[in-house]
């Protein structure tokens, strides 16, 4: 009977162990970002093309966001979306942001409700600063912005390619972001 209790025993931490170990839970990598960012560049204006849904944006459409730097390395933000209709008034979100990773330039913490900050993560980028994908560590959190309204489709596809097969995320998730 003993030896029946510990086979048991060792049977469930094994499958405890197994059921812990990456491959089983499918950790993704390290989110990577870009390798710089020109922060002047990528000031201004820019609308939302698709993201993961979260209960802050439930109902937002024409979205976008406006970052201007400002003379302490700061980024003011304001986030703007209609919700319902194109004819809605905007609801405006105003943060600030601070880069956290010098060297890159590419990771931010942006705050609307200070002391609370979350991880801005610039992901992918075009070369004409066209579009940028910003993401989360976590991988929980993922938009897709462009400098116009509306996105080309191969460029947004092969932006979607990238973001399953070299960054870890499920573009299943992504939601288009209504636009007029």
């Amino acid at each position: 009977m003993a030896k029946i209790k510990i086979c048991l025993v060792l049977l469930l931490l094994f499958l405890g162990l197994y059921g812990c170990s990456p491959s089983v839970r499918q950790v993704p990598p390290p989110l990577d970002v870009v390798s710089s960012v020109d922060l002047k560049r990528y000031m201004g204006t820019w609308y939302e093309i698709a993201h993961y849904p979260t209960s802050f944006q439930k109902g937002c459409m024409a979205t976008k966001a406006t970052y201007a730097l400002l003379d302490d390395g700061r980024v003011d933000v304001l986030n703007e979306c209609k919700r319902g209709t194109p004819d809605a008034e905007p609801s405006r979100a105003k943060g600030k942001a601070k880069v956290v990773d010098g060297e890159t330039n590419a990771k931010l913490k942006v705050t609307f409700f200070w002391p609370f900050y979350g991880d801005y993560w610039i992901i992918d980028l075009g070369e004409d600063y066209g579009y940028a994908v910003v993401g989360h560590p976590s991988r929980k959190y993922l938009w897709i912005l462009s400098r116009a309204p509306r996105m080309d489709e191969a460029l947004y596809g092969r932006i979607l390619e990238r973001l399953k097969n070299e960054k870890g995320y499920d573009i299943t998730k992504l939601v288009r972001t209504p636009q007029p």
